[in-house]
């Protein structure tokens, strides 16, 4: 029949028109529709959450530290402490570096302008124990100085050990010690390949190890404390060869102790005094008297020997060996004063040790 086409599309038309009718949308989309007009209350009240900011914790100002500044090390300003302070106990050590000690002055020595500087220099430390003044007292302390020998060769090779407690002196090599002269480097020539020939400082080095005095015997550790640089003048007599004194130690009960000089000592007067003074009980005299004698010969004996060895040694030496002792000069330096230091300036001595006497120069 025709009428059914055109009524299925009147159908559809209705079905069209009554969906806009019932307003239906599709999901998610808002309805339309006029917006509510906001009060002048809740305006002003928006407005003022918008004008009112957020209230901020006050921050509180650091106080700028001061920078700190450091002062570049000199070229030669560990030195000092590089010459190792020979007959130092060892349980001292820390206590002598406690102390900021100032060698400015062996520094500029041996620095371009210095009256040291090009010359060749062995240097060694040692320790001088002294009551100074240091911040309104008194304090027994071991005041540093180091030794500067002027030489062309290391003056020495050998160590003394003597101390009043070892009745024979010994007279070794550096090295049964592990002491040696070892070439001073200065910093502004580390990490640069230097002449190991043309080195100028020596320093007198130890290369023991404190950790391993804990296995090394009592006897040896205690040798450290007696050790002397030593030092042999052929042209100046030692004071061995000048001395006509002797040590006696008369074994008896108790022992005579005493010091008898030949040249002017009466030996029969010298023991009769003994005898009166009880130190000598008198049924010993003519034992006493032959022992003296014997220690007297033995003296005069190692005398001669050493004036012998002295006179052989300068014939066997060349000429510019000769010179050289002739014109080696020791200069000591002390600590310069200082506020962090005690002042040293009153405890100043040019002696040196029993082998190398007295210092040309004290600094």
């Amino acid at each position: 029949m025709r009428w059914l086409p055109s009524l299925s599309r009147r159908l559809n038309s209705l079905r069209k028109t009554s969906s806009k009718r019932t307003g239906k949308r599709k999901p998610g989309r808002p309805r339309g529709g006029k917006r509510k007009r906001a009060t002048k209350k809740e305006v002003d009240a928006k407005d003022e959450k918008k004008r009112a900011p957020r209230a901020k914790k006050a921050r509180v100002a650091k106080p700028q530290e001061e920078p700190e500044y450091f002062e570049d090390e000199r070229n030669l300003e560990g030195l000092w402490k590089a010459a190792f302070p020979v007959g130092t106990e060892w349980d001292q050590l820390d206590a002598l570096y406690e102390y900021n000690w100032d060698f400015k002055h062996l520094e500029e020595a041996l620095e371009e302008g210095g009256f040291l500087f090009g010359k060749k220099v062995f240097l060694f430390g040692c320790t001088e124990p002294q009551l100074v003044p240091f911040k309104g007292a008194n304090k027994i302390l071991h005041v540093p100085a180091v030794v500067a020998v002027e030489s062309p060769f290391p003056p020495s090779d050998k160590i003394g050990i003597a101390s009043v407690q070892r009745e024979v002196e010994e007279i070794i090599p550096m090295k049964t010690m592990k002491m040696d002269w070892l070439p001073y480097i200065p910093l502004e020539n580390r990490g640069r390949q230097v002449d190991r020939m043309n080195f100028q400082i020596f320093v007198l080095g130890c290369t023991r190890r404190r950790a391993a005095l804990r296995h090394m015997k009592e006897d040896l550790v205690k040798k450290y404390e007696y050790c002397l640089p030593y030092f042999y003048q052929p042209f100046k007599e030692d004071e061995l060869e000048q001395s006509t004194e002797v040590q006696i130690m008369f074994p008896s009960e108790p022992p005579v102790v005493c010091e008898f000089d030949w040249e002017f000592d009466e030996l029969e007067e010298f023991v009769d005094k003994l005898i009166e003074e009880e130190a000598l009980p008198a049924d010993q005299k003519d034992e006493f008297k032959e022992y003296v004698k014997v220690q007297v010969r033995a003296a005069k004996k190692a005398n001669r020997e050493a004036k012998d060895a002295r006179r052989k040694a300068i014939e066997e030496m060349s000429e510019e060996t000769k010179q050289a002792f002739q014109s080696m000069k020791f200069y000591k330096f002390y600590p310069l004063p200082s506020s962090e230091t005690p002042d040293v300036s009153g405890v100043k001595s040019p002696f040196i040790n029993r082998y190398y006497g007295k210092a040309d120069q004290v600094l």
